[in-house]
C-alpha cells in the first residue's frame, strides 16, 4: 500500500507518485540496465557490497516515510518507471529543512525530468509542509546534476569534504539550497518564466580546484 503521507505530483507526461513494494521487480530492471550510467553517483555503505535490494530498500524508505523524514518518489514519464526522488531528512521546528536526492535513466535524461520533478518535490515542501530550506548536495563530477541546480536557481553553499560515501569511498560534494523566500512564486513557475537567477549556483574556481586536491589525512 502507498504511505498516505506520500503525494501524487504531476506535469504533463512526468508523474512523481509513492514508491510500492510491487514496483521492487522492475525498479530492479532499471538499475540493472543503467548499471554503467548510475553506479558512479550510488550511495553505498562503507564496507558493505553493491547488491541491488530494491525490496528492502522500498521497505526501508517508507519506514522513513511512516516516520514522517522522508517522502520517497518515482518517477513516471508516459507512464513508464524511469527513475526515483527522495526528499529525507525532513526536519520541522525551527530547522524546517530536508535534502533532495534522485536519479534518471540515461534513456529519459536530456528531457527536463530530472528538474521539473526536483521543481515540482521543493514546491511541496515549501507550500504543503512548510518547509523553509531545500538543499542539493552534488558530486563535483556530476555534470548533469550540476545543471539541474543551475536551471532551477539553486544557490552554491559551499564544499562538503569527504561528505556521503557514494560508489565505494568518501566523496566530496558541492552543497546548493534554496530556502522559501526566494520562490515565492514557487520552483517550477519561476523556472519556466525563464526567471530563475542561473548564475547563483556558479561554483568558485578556489571550490573547484579543491574537490580536485584529495583531502589531506593528518600523520599517524
Amino acid at each position: 500500500m502507498p504511505v498516505a503521507s506520500v503525494p501524487t505530483l504531476a506535469d504533463g507526461s512526468l508523474t512523481l507518485r509513492p514508491i510500492r513494494v510491487r514496483d521492487a521487480r522492475q525498479l530492479e530492471r532499471v538499475l540493472l540496465d543503467n548499471r554503467a550510467w548510475l553506479r558512479r553517483w550510488e550511495a553505498t555503505y562503507p564496507g558493505g557490497g553493491s547488491v541491488i535490494d530494491a525490496r528492502g530498500s522500498i521497505r526501508n524508505l517508507n519506514a522513513h516515510a511512516r516516520a514522517g523524514t522522508a517522502l520517497p518518489f518515482v518517477l513516471e514519464w508516459e507512464g513508464e518507471l524511469v527513475g526515483q526522488l527522495n526528499v529525507s531528512s525532513i526536519t520541522h521546528g525551527s530547522l524546517a529543512s530536508a535534502s533532495i536526492g534522485y536519479w534518471v535513466a540515461k534513456e529519459v535524461a536530456g528531457r527536463g525530468i530530472t528538474p521539473t520533478a526536483v521543481a515540482l518535490a521543493t514546491d511541496h515542501c515549501f507550500r504543503s509542509l512548510r518547509l523553509h530550506r531545500m538543499e542539493i548536495c552534488i558530486r563535483p563530477e556530476n555534470a548533469p546534476s550540476l545543471r539541474v541546480v543551475e536551471k532551477l536557481g539553486f544557490r552554491y553553499e559551499g564544499l562538503r569534504r569527504r561528505f556521503i560515501h557514494i560508489d565505494g569511498d568518501w566523496r566530496d560534494h558541492f552543497a546548493f539550497a534554496l530556502v522559501a523566500e526566494e520562490v515565492p512564486g514557487g520552483v517550477l513557475r519561476r523556472w519556466r518564466e525563464g526567471r530563475a537567477p542561473t548564475s547563483a549556483a556558479s561554483i568558485p574556481a578556489a571550490d573547484r580546484e579543491a574537490a580536485l586536491t584529495p583531502l589531506r589525512v593528518g600523520d599517524r
